[in-house]
């Protein structure tokens, strides 16, 4: 357990006391009966992740007239509780909790003593977890709930501990049997046995009632027509690319599309090649700006196109009845994949983590053809972020959509070069989480109608997102997405448990 100085403590106890508790945030005093912290353990691992803080009574009891500090009881309240609590935490969970990150604060207790509270961060996990004895949780905006057996199934499939691709469906054998088929089976150096034998071999077949039925990956990777037959099914599998006129597409009776659209269709890794060429060759027509006569030239590198297509591929989430779509627009091109990020993905730490495979039955026999796509083994999104920083462009942005119909996952390459004050306002928002147009005076060095008019185009781009709650003089942004701050100091890439 990692433990911080007074002077390094007091600030970050302030913050604390003046939080409500969240959907990612929760309070607790020590007693002898920790069940219910036990469960937001279990909540946050299988939810977004959140921060637990030990020995800080909530703020509801608070007596009128009382101030923050007489909430903090401290682990001395129970210090054989604590110790407990701390063996629960590697004992009851099933699968183990991972990536558990402790911090011992040191304070004056709500007696005058001196005493230390615990921050407890918990990451949002690959798995889901159970509590021996106690169910499966999750998180609420500020409580935990128990999940019932069908959320719990959902919460897999989410998660990608569970992937549609490995079911079976019930699709003749003899609609597999293609050109695909024989291209892959030649590579892949399967020569006996016949073919429904050599598809359950290499596990893209089971028997089932007493025949061979294939699974969803079958399907997909050798069908002549794999989105059609799986339609039977409620699910999707091709790609629609769809150019815009302007920067953003306009949905409604006459939406602003630049031609009709294209799908590409077919075997996986024919789908690949039809869309990536059908993009490739959009932007190297050139497409006239809005208005102006003039020919925006995209400058993407063709690495970071295929990489992105690719990943929307392999890791959608193949249950939901929605295609991938490529919007190409004036300033971006826009790939949206069905599904949520699996495992512990998220928006914020996605460029150090790299993709978690949704769909690994599907990865690994895609390697096996002749001229596999370009699958790196999880780094394909860092070598997204180093091509685009190479080429001096704005990093991917990767947005989750959950407030809609299907949930997706967008990544936007911005086809705009970026400035070099860019790079010294994103390490001033890594290190201060906001910044105002007086910083970016000082930052960049420009005056302040400049710096709001930079202010604006970040804005415009999606790059920031004003902070709530504030008058227009007193306006500052921030990332669209960042990580928890409040045990940012000191336990960046620390172990887990002590």
């Amino acid at each position: 357990m990692l433990d911080l100085t007074p002077t390094q403590a007091a600030p970050r106890i302030a913050t604390l006391l003046s939080t409500p508790e969240t959907r990612t945030l929760d309070f607790k005093r020590i007693s002898a009966r920790h069940g219910r912290m036990i469960e937001t353990v279990c909540a946050f691992a299988n939810s977004e992740g959140g921060l637990l803080v030990i020995g800080v009574g909530d703020a509801k009891d608070l007596k009128p007239g009382s101030k923050p500090p007489s909430r903090l009881f401290g682990i001395e309240e129970n210090p054989e509780a604590f110790d407990d609590f701390r063996r629960q935490v590697m004992q009851r969970f099933l699968p183990p909790v991972e990536r558990l990150h402790w911090l011992r604060l040191p304070c004056t207790l709500h007696n005058g003593s001196p005493g230390h509270i615990v921050m407890l961060r918990v990451e949002k996990s690959d798995h889901v977890h159970s509590v021996l004895g106690d169910g499966t949780w999750t998180r609420m905006d500020a409580s935990n709930r128990e999940l019932n057996a069908g959320e719990i199934a959902e919460l897999a499939y989410r998660r990608g501990v569970r992937s549609a691709v490995s079911e079976t469906v019930p699709i003749a054998l003899d609609l597999l049997e293609t050109d695909t088929w024989r291209t892959f089976v030649a590579a892949r150096g399967l020569r006996s046995g016949d073919f429904p034998d050599q598809l359950m071999r290499i596990g893209l077949a089971a028997r089932a009632g007493g025949e061979v039925l294939p699974t969803r990956a079958a399907v997909l990777l050798f069908a002549d027509e794999p989105g059609g037959l799986l339609a039977s099914y409620d699910t999707r599998a091709d790609i629609r690319v769809m150019v815009y006129d302007g920067k953003a597409a306009v949905p409604g009776a006459t939406p602003n599309l630049r031609k009709a659209p294209k799908t590409a269709r077919g075997p996986l890794i024919e789908q690949i090649d039809i869309a990536v060429r059908m993009v490739l060759d959009e932007l190297a027509q050139g497409l006239t700006l809005s208005g102006s006569g003039f020919k925006a030239r995209h400058v993407y590198p063709e690495r970071v196109v295929k990489e992105a297509i690719v990943n929307a591929v392999i890791h959608r989430d193949y249950r939901l009845n929605r295609d991938i779509f490529i919007r190409i627009l004036d300033d971006r091109i826009e790939v949206e994949s069905p599904g949520v990020f699996p495992g512990h993905i998220t928006e914020a730490n996605i460029a150090r983590a790299g993709s978690k495979a949704r769909n690994p039955l599907l990865a690994q026999n895609l390697r096996e053809f002749p001229v596999a796509p370009n699958i790196d083994a999880g780094e394909g999104v860092k070598m997204m972020f180093a091509e685009m920083a190479a080429a001096k462009l704005y990093p991917p942005q990767y947005r989750q959509n959950t407030g809609t119909a299907v949930e997706s996952v967008t990544v936007t390459l911005l086809n705009l070069e970026r400035p070099s004050a860019w790079d010294e306002v994103s390490d001033w928002l890594d290190r201060h989480r906001s910044i105002a147009n007086a910083d970016l005076c000082r930052v960049a060095k420009v005056d302040t109608l400049k710096a709001s008019k930079m202010l604006a185009a970040w804005r415009e781009q999606g790059l920031l997102v004003p902070l709530p709650d504030r008058a227009k003089r007193n306006m500052a942004y921030r990332k669209p997405v960042e990580e928890p701050d409040l045990l940012s100091e000191g336990m960046d890439n620390k172990s887990a448990d002590d």
